[in-house]
């Protein structure tokens, strides 16, 4: 081979070996284009990957907003349709019953007073009895649901819910008529075998009578606290009402919730605002106390013997009931509960000083010989006023001397007091 051909084949090969270098670089700059385009590629996917991801949460959310916006609306299609019906459906009647056969059951509609022969549910059957308050409907008269007896509510709030905290021990001097009480109201109720042991009917009712102060209604509320029963207070005021037949329905009223509570207790406070001797001047409302006075003796003489419901009641002027309201099956006892004598003064002012911190001067039984003609209100204030002097002074004990300055007050109130009603006959 010549020098030229030996040097042209290593041109040759020179030029062969620098196309190959050439055509690597080439290759190694196309991956490397092909690779940033691959995680060009890959970071939008990720990117068009995150961006569906939150379509689909709030796609999501708003599904569930939708299943509760449809929920809200079925809820309330269902409420319309409940108030549709109810606003469409025939509505019930008011009715009494009046007899029970055996098949059958007469009642007598409210409001129109027509009587109707009808049929109940078997399970109504069993309830039902004559005087029963019963819902009917409107197309075949039906009875449909038992109704509780309406009471007027002026009588459900004379319920005493809760005993005042008096006893027997705190009613003093007057031992001989808490023992007339306790044979004549409390006994039958909680011991109504001992009378029919005897053969007798126990007493229905006890009047209280007296002059003001003397311990009436403290016996009232003794009795409230120790009796297990159901106890009803009201005033002789409260049954006189401003519309005719007002006040006679609410006696009606009173008298049927202790019956329905009974064993039961029912005292009437200032009995002769209603129950005074009957006259007629004319007026609508000598009328309507009349009517409402004759409602109460009627109530009054229908219990039975058994004496379920007692009956209590006080005044300061006996001389003015009605003698209708004084006879033996209405009252059967009338207790007079009298000034308190010297003796049941000193028990009075023991009671009411129990929790006073006396000094040794002070002498109880002088006391009560210096408080003749005083009542059981009048000793309590009496008390009270003693009380009164030694916080004025800021002292620690109560003195002889407090409670001779309290007795002079308490005079001087009461003389005050008649001075200023001379004509008052019923102070």
């Amino acid at each position: 081979m010549s020098e030229n051909d030996f040097e042209n084949t290593q041109n040759l090969s020179e030029s062969v070996a620098l196309e190959k270098k050439i055509d690597s670089k080439t290759e190694s700059e196309q991956l490397v284009l092909e690779n940033e385009e691959l995680h060009e590629m890959v970071k939008t996917l990720t990117e068009e990957i995150s961006a569906a991801q939150i379509e689909n949460g709030e796609l999501k959310a708003n599904v569930l907003k939708m299943t509760q916006i449809v929920e809200d609306h079925r809820w309330e299609i269902r409420r319309l349709k409940n108030q549709v019906e109810d606003l469409t459906k025939t509505p019930y009647f008011i009715a009494t019953v009046m007899e029970i056969f055996d098949e059958e059951v007469l009642i007598k509609l409210h409001g129109n007073n027509q009587e109707i022969l009808t049929h109940t549910a078997p399970d109504f059957k069993e309830e039902l009895e004559p005087g029963t308050r019963v819902a009917v409907n409107g197309a075949a008269y039906v009875i449909m649901d038992i109704l509780s007896q309406s009471t007027d509510v002026r009588a459900q709030v004379m319920e005493l819910i809760q005993s005042p905290d008096v006893g027997y021990d705190q009613v003093g001097g007057l031992g001989d008529v808490i023992q007339e009480v306790i044979e004549t109201v409390e006994l039958p109720l909680t011991h109504p075998e001992l009378f029919e042991k005897i053969g007798i009917d126990p007493p229905s009712g006890v009047l209280l009578y007296g002059g003001p102060g003397t311990g009436k209604t403290l016996i009232a509320k003794a009795v409230a606290t120790q009796a297990n029963a159901t106890f009803i207070r009201m005033s002789g005021s409260d049954l006189v009402q401003k519309f005719v037949g007002e006040g006679a329905r609410l006696v009606k009223d009173i008298f049927a919730m202790a019956r329905s509570k009974a064993p039961a207790i029912l005292f009437i406070d200032e009995i002769d605002a209603v129950g005074g001797t009957r006259t007629f001047d004319g007026t609508s409302g000598s009328a309507e106390v009349n009517r409402t006075m004759l409602q109460l003796l009627a109530e009054m003489d229908g219990f039975d013997g058994r004496g379920d419901v007692k009956i209590m009641a006080a005044t300061n002027r006996k001389d003015l009931l009605d003698p209708a309201l004084l006879r033996p099956g209405r009252f059967d006892r009338t207790i007079e509960v009298p000034m308190p004598e010297e003796s049941a003064r000193l028990e009075i002012l023991q009671i009411h000083t129990r929790k006073m911190n006396l000094d040794a001067t002070v002498d109880l039984a002088k006391l009560a010989k210096t408080t003749a003609g005083f009542s059981g209100a009048d000793l309590n204030a009496v008390a009270r006023e003693a009380g009164i002097f030694v916080l004025r002074r800021r002292g620690d004990t109560v003195t002889m001397q407090d409670f001779k300055e309290a007795v002079k007050k308490v005079k001087k109130d009461e003389e005050e007091n008649k001075m200023k009603a001379p004509n008052n006959m019923f102070a």
